[in-house]
């Protein structure tokens, strides 16, 4: 009979896989189930359960993988209640918040700060963790161009003694008749020449052209060297809807330094004959992308089948277009990548990946049966687990096959689920009697093949507890290292 204390341990260690699992997944915005502001009530929530009740674990999940928004969450969170640190967590504590700032994208980085602002936390902590990370920035000059207002906010929130210059553009930038910055310089002449816009970061200049009425299609041929791969990705993902002549600008972009789930999302968008008419590009910029991630990380896998979700739900919402599908698309070639055999079963099948689209009802039960009739060692359903093809049938089949036919474990199965269900704080589970783990890209792959083994109740509460510390450890050492 279970005793007290094993319980107790049970639902510590649920309410902590429950808690990542959704960071892995929810980013706040609206999905095909369920609205932004349901998403955002119920993370809050679970943000706030997490720490006031197991702070240290909480902190540690700052190195388990999660998606930037629940970074910048945890950081906000963890320097609003400083006072409640056991004396020996704190200095690991603030070492995670720094790095995790750190590794952060710019523009999230700046924002988590200026939030400092907002919500008024201006404990002595907070000011450190903002000087130090201001301090760091190879170049500042380049983040009070392109993110001016939030460095104000944040040099004003924690009284930042400010070198001249930008101290001046900061807060009174018209006064100057020149600047000895190079970049100060170009913005103040880009009031009044169309030249120095063009040596703008992207995001500044779009926006002064539209103020001068430059033509679009001039603005964007002559700004492409400022743009970053991200923006002109953008573009091209939008370029479908501009004007002809526009559609007829060409960038030069590397499509084998694109991230796997960014490249894959952008060829979803396209037409059936456009993905035709670029399949050998697009398809060796995928295999590359994928290539590079299983060298990084060391992911190599045995047998594997994959059972994908291409039905319409995939289709995602307006802020998430097609992701669940996008998803599927790079998973299909990370795992073609890293496993020693492999083999797809889509929803509805295609013969060609790069041609998929999401259409259909939702029949995870079909290609699940013919996944673990193929022999596979492990088995990754990558799906929002809402089935209605019929309903429940792969959760049958999950059931009886794991109660029946393998209830020792002998095949891994693994339901990575991208989409975040705020009725249950977590991605919606297929089947109780199989993991389900929250997935925000196709990267995140080879770290949740590892976490499944805790998802799946086979370790205790001890061994979480000594994974999320092993990942705290790697993170810190790897900032001494850098």
């Amino acid at each position: 009979m279970e005793s007290w204390l094993e319980r107790v341990a049970a639902i510590e260690r649920e309410d902590i896989l429950m808690f990542i699992n959704s960071c892995f997944t929810c980013t706040g915005q609206k999905e095909f189930y369920s609205d932004e502001e349901g998403q955002k009530v119920s993370l809050d929530f679970l943000h706030d359960y997490i720490l006031g009740n197991y702070r240290l674990l909480y902190a540690r999940t700052l190195a388990a993988g999660i998606n930037h928004y629940n970074i910048g969450q945890i950081i906000v969170k963890l320097l609003a209640t400083g006072k409640n640190i056991e004396p020996k967590h704190k200095i690991e504590e603030g070492q995670l918040i720094a790095k995790a700032l750190q590794n952060l994208p710019t523009q999230r980085a700046w924002k988590v700060l200026a939030q400092l602002q907002n919500l008024r936390i201006n404990n002595r902590r907070s000011r450190a963790i903002a000087r130090d990370y201001w301090q760091q920035r190879p170049e500042l000059s380049f983040d009070a161009v392109k993110y001016g207002l939030k460095l104000k906010k944040i040099a004003t929130h924690n009284h930042f003694a400010l070198e001249e210059e930008l101290g001046t553009f900061l807060f009174t930038p018209g006064e100057p008749k020149r600047y000895n910055t190079e970049l100060f310089e170009h913005r103040r002449q880009a009031n009044f020449s169309n030249e120095a816009i063009y040596k703008l970061p992207f995001t500044i200049a779009e926006g002064l052209a539209v103020k001068k009425g430059i033509p679009r299609a001039e603005f964007l041929t002559h700004i492409e060297p400022q743009m970053t791969r991200g923006e002109k990705l953008r573009y091209l993902q939008t370029a479908e809807k501009a004007s002809t002549r526009i559609k007829q600008i060409k960038f030069d972009l590397d499509w084998k330094r694109l991230s796997l789930t960014r490249l894959a999302l952008y060829i979803l968008s396209l037409s059936i004959e456009q993905r035709k008419a670029e399949f050998d590009l697009f398809n060796q910029a995928l295999l590359t992308s994928a290539q590079r991630i299983c060298k990084n990380s060391n992911f190599q896998l045995g047998k594997v089948a994959a059972v994908l979700d291409c039905s319409y739900s995939a289709s995602g919402s307006a802020e998430k277009r097609r992701r669940p599908l996008g998803i599927a698309l790079a998973a299909h070639y990370l795992l073609q990548t890293s496993a020693r055999e492999y083999r797809p079963f889509w929803t509805i099948p295609v013969s060609e990946p790069l041609m998929v689209r999401a259409r259909g009802q939702t029949d995870l039960a079909t290609p699940l049966l013919d996944a673990l009739e193929w022999g596979a060692d492990l088995v990754i359903i990558i799906s929002d687990g809402y089935e209605n093809e019929p309903p429940q049938g792969a959760a049958e089949v999950l059931r009886i096959y794991r109660t029946k036919l393998d209830p020792s474990h002998q095949v891994s199965i693994i339901h990575c689920n991208p989409v975040f269900d705020p009725d249950t704080f977590t991605p919606y589970i297929l089947s109780p009697h199989i993991p389900t783990l929250g997935i925000r890209e196709a990267e995140d792959l080879s770290t949740l093949v590892n976490f499944a083994r805790f998802a799946d109740g086979n370790l205790s509460l001890e061994r979480l507890q000594d994974y999320l510390a092993l990942r705290a450890k790697q993170m810190l050492l790897q900032s001494t290292k850098s």
